[in-house]
């Protein structure tokens, strides 16, 4: 699997880390990751981390995401963006790697 495309970081999603650094009362970086598991194959792991010295770093405004080197590949072209709908606010993935996930959009497999 090769990157062809970095991760793109949405407006929406920087806002979302402005307004989680704010009531912090510091910068956060937003850590997405992949890991084996979930009902799918693979899951994703999004958390409030901080940058590891190869982490991949997508800035904006002061506000990072950062992604490591392993999972860079299963996000090649993907978009990481930030939803409010009825079930709730979240960070989600759309990524065009994935050839089917499961309900809740945190699993996924390729």
């Amino acid at each position: 699997m090769t990157l062809t495309l970095p991760p793109r970081v949405t407006d929406r999603a920087f806002a979302r880390l402005t307004e989680i650094a704010a009531d912090a009362g510091n910068a956060v970086a937003l850590r997405v990751g992949v890991d084996g598991g979930g009902c799918s194959g693979f899951q994703y792991d999004i958390r409030l981390d901080d940058p590891a010295p190869d982490d991949m770093v997508l800035e904006k405004n002061g506000q990072r995401v950062v992604i490591d080197q392993v999972s860079l590949p299963f996000l090649a072209n993907a978009e990481i963006d930030f939803s409010e709908d009825l079930i709730g606010a979240r960070f989600v993935i759309n990524n065009p790697n994935a050839s089917s996930s499961c309900g809740c959009g945190i699993s996924f497999s390729m």
